[in-house]
Parts: structure tokens; sequence; C-alpha cells
């Protein structure tokens, strides 16, 4: 008979496809992958753009409640135990990345009737979301739990000037 405490031992998350150090689950990342790989795809399918517009920010425990995830709810009671710095971390991380694919699809929704802005895209997903993601994974990895600070200026501003040239 296995014991509550064993439920979260490193072995059983290891099983789960749940980091066992920092208790967190790649898969989250699908949800963010999916809608980026949809964007790199709009210049030779721009019928893709309607897509891209229906993605909507998921936390991650929202994420696993509604995925097919076979560690699920693992995952969500792991999430629960993430050390506060390390945690932080990830939920800033995320509300990063909501914030920057919530700019592409602004820069969509305010394209002109002519074509999709897709340089002003690829340069958001490019500068932004991509090395965004890439952080996630490495606090979900074990990288040190950092906050780093999205310079959102320069590059918001640059897609907005693409959109209008």
């Amino acid at each position: 008979m296995e014991m509550e405490g064993d439920e979260l031992s490193p072995a059983r998350l290891a099983e789960a496809n749940i980091h066992p150090d920092t208790r967190l689950a790649t898969d989250y990342l699908n949800h963010f992958n999916e809608v980026v790989m949809l964007i790199d795809m709009l210049p030779s399918m721009p019928d893709c753009a309607p897509d891209v517009m229906a993605w909507e920010p998921r936390s991650y425990t929202e994420h696993f409640r509604l995925s097919h995830f076979k560690g699920r709810d693992l995952a969500i009671r792991a999430y629960g135990t993430v050390a506060p710095d390390r945690r932080a971390a990830f939920e800033h991380t995320i509300r990063e990345t909501d914030k920057a694919l919530a700019l592409v699809q602004s820069l969509i929704v305010e394209a002109p009737l002519d074509g999709l802005p897709y340089e002003a895209l690829a340069d958001v997903t490019e500068m932004r979301v991509k090395p965004l993601l890439a952080h996630a994974m490495g606090l979900i990895n074990g990288a040190p739990p950092i906050v780093i600070q999205a310079d959102e200026s320069a590059d918001t501003q640059s897609a907005i000037d693409a959109l209008f040239t």
C-alpha cells in the first residue's frame, strides 16, 4: 500500500514525466508550443490566423485539468509543492509569455486588409516568445529560479513600426 508521501517521490514523479527536483512538467509548454508552431506557419498558411486568434492563456493547473496527460492529477498536486522562488519565477515567465502572445494576436487583429505583418509577428515570436519559453523550460529542468525582465518597449515598438511599413 502506497502512502501519500510516496506519491510525490522522485521515482514516481519521474515515471509521470514530472521533473523530480523542480516538480514541474514540460507537458505544460505544449500549450504554448502549438500556437508558436501556428505563428511560424502563417507566412505559408495565412489561414492559420483564426487558430492563432483562438489561443487563450491557460494556467498550469488549468492546462492539466483539461489535458489527457497521464499524470495530470499528480502534476497538479506536485505543482502545489514547487519551491516558492521557482514557482514565482516560472509564473512570471508564463505571464510574460502570455503578454507576448497577446501582442502577436493584436498585430493580427490590427493588420491591414492586404496582409498580415509577417516580419513583426516573427520578430515578437523570435525575440520574446521563444526565449521566454526556453527560460520556462530551463526552470522546469532545474535551472536557477531567476526572474527575467522582458524589455517589451523595443520589440513592441519595432513590431508596431513594421505593421505600418
